[in-house]
């Protein structure tokens, strides 16, 4: 018998091998399947959305802040273009990722176009050594979520239209660097009404934790909107200090976002195969902030500025008696809000910070109410209101002022010997001596209540930048400070606006117009309304009353009056410095500060410091008064030979301003020597 007709004994076993094998590649075919069954059935669209979110780029459109205007439309801070320059790491530098390797090969990888940037751009060496650094470190891993694809690295802010043109020009040679336009604050008048408009600046990022907590991401879009409504993100602009600050909500707008397709290289592709990729909605429009029309007049605030020239520090109320519309808000040393909104760049920015915080005229401070300082003399027709209520002063009754008088061991002097004087003279003339005994008879609780209710000591509520209260004392408050030994000295330092007395430029001017408009406290507004950007009127806010100060019509009528000597009679302290062609009526005021010399200062600031504090608070025309208008020249000296010519001049541009704007000419004023005071008695 032949080997072929025998069996092998090998061929049973292969047979069994074969079935198991048979199995085994059953098996990871149908694996296979399952697995492709899985990808494309179950989750195909899953792959499908992160396939498109690969071509599919959501770009954010910034929106436009809104703009806010004077009274008279003339623009005080505005947005402008600014381009910016970031790069996207693993693509402007392939050779800082990770080397990969297919069949034992590295993968060639696109040539670097940082280098042609940094070109472009002209970086100094120590600044591509700085972003090459960065480069690097966002891409020593190259996965999907990795910094190197996903952080956008900001090499230049504010760059010039000609180098944007430049990296238009080399777009294709550019992987990785996006241009992209950013909308800056801009304020056309610089310094002017800076601590009133405020600035903005980036969101710092504790105020962002508090809307964006952690998790945030996963929160439905509902959850993200109540507790970010604003829609706040890392780098976003806010408004820092002002009406910027305050009214954030309005001017903010809400942003809007625009897809588009990129390839692998990360450059934008356009067309209409590209816009077929573009799964609808494919873009959502910006919806621009609102804009502001205020109180305030831009050329009245730049006369202000112009009389206030030749003093170092100061502030300037102006603001109509019968609205409580302020016309101007003015505080000195100022900064430049360009300077800080971040537009130049963040060294800029630091450096401006650095230099502002150093000065120690603290031109960050607004001073027309976050500063709070001793009224002097313009404190005394509050003074005097108090005296006359319930008779407790007869204003015909007659003090003899010798220059001075004494109350136990202390000598309280007064400026002049001014022989008898009655109220009248006693406030035109600025008498110390006179309110010294008025203080006395009248009490410190009664002065101040009677303050109190013309809004000194508390804040107005004006809420565009913290306000000081200040400071009215009582009895009550001495009595905790100086644990029962109250003084006769405290109540006569109060009466002149000295001692612990301390008010804002913004309450006097307004506690002025109060007395001004016959007794109605308003409360003051800086907006007047808000609009879209067509001008549209959206909301208005009328004028809006805090109280009517309960003083009767003939005690108003009788300081009001010598209020009007002050200025118009020839004993009045501010007589010398009139402008005989104005109808005014104020009071003058001289604080002394209290200042002692530090041994480190310079003797030029210690000089400066330690000089009074000059007041004028009026209010104009006298005999039907429009506005009031308070000035405090810091350190400047004396009221009536500072701060009084600066008043003049404000007062003057106003009416010239109204002259001009209803096609009038200036009315003469009422003549002043022997002139009849507002009440109508000589």
């Amino acid at each position: 018998m032949t080997n072929f007709l025998v069996p092998r004994s090998d061929v049973g076993e292969f047979r069994r091998r074969y079935r198991w094998m048979a199995l085994a590649a059953s098996i990871a075919f149908l694996i296979i399947l399952g697995r492709l069954f899985q990808l494309q059935a179950l989750d195909g669209a899953a792959y499908s959305t992160i396939a498109h979110e690969n071509i599919i780029r959501r770009m954010v459109l910034s929106t436009t802040r809104g703009v806010i205007r004077d009274a008279n439309g003339k623009v005080l801070a505005s947005s402008r273009p600014s381009y910016d320059v970031e790069i996207v790491p693993g693509r402007v530098m392939p050779s800082a990722r990770p080397v990969h390797y297919r069949n034992g090969q590295p993968i060639v990888r696109d040539p670097d176009s940082w280098p042609r940037l940094a070109e472009i751009l002209r970086l100094n060496p120590e600044e591509r050594r700085t972003f090459d650094a960065r480069i690097r470190a966002a891409c020593v891993s190259d996965d999907d979520k990795s910094p190197c694809w996903h952080t956008p690295i900001l090499v230049r802010e504010d760059v010039p239209r000609d180098t944007v043109a430049e990296l238009k020009q080399h777009h294709d040679e550019l992987a990785g660097v996006d241009v992209v336009g950013v909308p800056v604050r801009f304020y056309p008048y610089k310094s002017l009404g800076a601590h009133m408009l405020g600035y903005v600046a980036e969101v710092d990022p504790e105020a962002l934790a508090k809307v964006r907590p952690h998790g945030y991401e996963d929160l439905s879009r509902e959850e993200q909107q109540r507790n970010n409504p604003l829609g706040y993100e890392a780098g976003d602009t806010v408004g820092a200090t002002g009406i910027e600050r305050a009214w954030e909500s309005y001017l903010r707008g809400q942003r809007g976002w625009e897809k588009r397709v990129v390839d692998a290289r990360g450059r934008y592709r356009t067309g209409p195969a590209a816009e077929d990729l573009v799964d609808p909605p494919a873009r959502l429009d910006p919806i621009p902030g609102r804009d502001l029309r205020l109180s305030i007049d831009a050329d009245l605030e730049q006369a202000i500025d112009k009389a206030m020239r030749p003093h170092a520090a100061g502030a300037v109320v102006v603001v109509d008696v019968r609205t409580g519309r302020l016309l101007a808000l003015y505080s000195k040393p100022d900064f430049d809000p360009n300077d800080l909104s971040g537009g130049a760049g963040h060294a800029r920015v630091r450096e401006a910070f650095s230099r502002l915080y150093a000065d120690p005229l603290r031109p960050m401070l607004d001073k027309t109410m976050s500063g709070a300082f001793q009224p002097g003399s313009t404190m005394k027709p509050f003074s005097a209101l108090a005296a006359l209520e319930d008779h407790v002063v007869d204003p015909d009754h007659t003090e003899k002022c010798e220059g001075y008088v004494v109350f136990g061991r202390r000598i309280f002097r007064c400026s002049h010997v001014h022989g008898s004087v009655r109220l009248r003279e006693a406030i035109a003339r600025s008498c110390n001596v006179y309110f010294f005994h008025l203080a006395e008879a009248v009490g410190m609780d009664r002065i101040a209540r009677v303050a109190q209710s013309f809004g000194l000591g508390e804040k107005t509520g004006l809420g565009i930048n913290p306000e000081s209260p200040g400071r009215i004392p009582t009895r009550s408050w001495y009595a905790l400070r100086y644990r029962g030994q109250f003084r006769v000295g405290f109540t006569l330092n109060m009466a002149i606006g000295e001692g612990d007395v301390t008010v804002t430029p913004l309450q006097l001017a307004m506690a002025y117009a109060a007395i001004a408009n016959g007794g109605t406290l308003y409360q003051p507004q800086v907006v007047r309304s808000v609009e879209t950007s067509d001008g549209a009127v959206v909301q208005e806010f009328p004028p809006r009353t805090r109280r009517q100060v309960p003083v009767p019509a003939e005690d108003l009528r009788r300081v009001t009056d010598a209020l009007f000597d002050v200025v118009n009679d020839p004993n009045g302290t501010a007589y010398p410095a009139r402008d005989p062609s104005l109808d005014v009526a104020g009071k003058t005021g001289t604080a002394q500060t209290g200042y002692v010399a530090k041994k480190e200062e310079e003797p030029k600031l210690s000089s400066f410091l330690s000089q009074n504090h000059a007041w004028f608070s009026s209010f104009a025309p006298a005999h039907s008064p429009e506005v009031a208008v308070t000035v405090l020249v810091e350190h400047g000296g004396s009221g009536p030979e500072v701060a009084v010519p600066v008043a003049m001049q404000i007062v003057h541009e106003y009416e010239r301003l109204q002259a001009v704007r209803l096609g009038r000419p200036m009315s003469a004023k009422v003549p002043t020597v022997k002139a009849k005071g507002p009440g109508g008695k000589p």
